[in-house]
Parts: structure tokens; C-alpha cells; sequence
């Protein structure tokens, strides 16, 4: 993986993290325990503190950056959806950050909350735990679920899982060139798979 220091600041991986060969990290930038970080994230320090702790994933082109001595965070739990951005904010222990949303400068996403695939949460809003949040700007359109908190943990876990997975099996190889007979499939165990009400 691509990883510089920056002003003598280096980034800081955990043993047990998991973060893909394309992805960047640059100067303060602490990836803590069983974290995951996906393919083309850009984790930027070069300018605040960037922090994913325990367990946290930020996931494929996530871009995380913030401003001059502010810390960008990822709570113990939090789960950074696919091309996402995180910019001098704060999201909570366990919250969501939906697809393609940005979250700005100062904006604290609450425990347990849900920020939609494409919201836009403004700079300095303040989402209370477990709040669904969507729309740009994003609004808190009703409280979340136990029901949807058990659909987020079961989406992190499978993280957690994925980490283990890529660090024990995901290699560089040459791409087949057809279809191999008998060719088998993935195959998930799925003890925490949440239980339809």
C-alpha cells in the first residue's frame, strides 16, 4: 500500500487492520484494530488527525481529509459506505455513512445513526444518536430502528470478516482467461445474520 510521512508524521496501521495495496495513506493517519480499508481509499493527514477506530471500515474511493489541528474520526463500529467523504467531522460509535454522502467539517453523525447514500450533511450540524438522516441538505427524518441497528451491525461484522478474509487469502494475479468448468462460488458463514421480525 501506498504510505508517506509526511512534515516526520507517518501513518499508523494496527497489525490486525486489513488496508488493501491501493489505497493511500499520507502523515497522521491511525488505523486502529480489526479496522478495514478498501480498495482507493484516500486517507489524507496532511493536514488534521485522521482516526478509524476498532473495528471501523471505510470502504472503496472513500476520501477522508480535514483542516489544521482538527481530528476527522471514525468511532469503534463505523461503517463508511462506498464513495463516501468524511471532512474534519465526527461519526459516532457503530453509525453509517451511506453511499456516495459527505459529511463536512464539524458535523457530528450520532451513535447508532444512518446518514443516507447521497446526503449531504452541512458543516457543524449535529445528528443525535440513532437518527436517520438523509436528503441534501440532510435532515433527521425519524428516529433508527433496533431492527435497522441489527441490519448495520451484521453489515459491519461482515467486515470485520472481510478483513480477516484479505489479509488471510487476497493476492495479485493474472485475470483467467475463460471460465474454468465446475468453477465455485463464495460461500459465507452467517452466524449473525439478523432474524426477520
Amino acid at each position: 500500500m501506498p504510505v508517506y510521512e509526511i512534515d516526520g508524521i507517518r501513518p499508523v496501521v494496527h497489525p490486525t487492520a486489513y488496508v488493501h495495496p491501493t489505497a493511500v495513506l499520507i502523515g497522521d493517519v491511525i488505523v486502529g484494530a480489526r479496522c478495514y480499508v478498501g480498495p482507493l481509499a484516500s486517507l489524507r493527514g496532511d493536514f488534521g488527525r485522521l482516526v478509524l477506530e476498532e473495528g471501523a471500515n471505510i470502504q472503496d474511493t472513500c476520501v477522508m481529509h480535514g483542516f489544521p489541528e482538527d481530528d476527522t474520526v471514525v468511532e469503534a463500529d463505523g461503517h463508511i459506505g462506498h464513495g463516501a467523504v468524511l471532512h474534519g467531522c465526527r461519526v459516532g460509535r457503530n453509525a453509517m455513512v451511506g453511499m456516495n454522502a459527505v459529511v463536512m467539517d464539524k458535523a457530528v453523525v450520532g451513535a447508532e445513526s444512518i446518514v443516507g447514500a447521497a446526503s449531504f450533511v452541512k458543516a457543524g450540524m449535529a445528528i443525535p444518536p440513532r437518527s436517520l438522516v438523509l436528503g441534501a441538505p440532510a435532515k433527521v427524518i425519524r428516529p433508527v430502528s433496533d431492527e435497522e441497528i441489527a441490519w448495520k451491525s451484521y453489515g459491519t461484522r461482515q467486515y470485520h470478516d472481510l478483513a480477516l478474509r484479505s489479509m488471510k487469502s487476497l493476492r495479485e494475479v493474472e485475470a483467467l482467461t475463460e471460465v474454468e468448468p465446475g468453477r465455485g462460488r463464495m460461500v459465507f458463514d452467517e452466524p449473525h445474520k439478523p432474524k426477520k421480525s
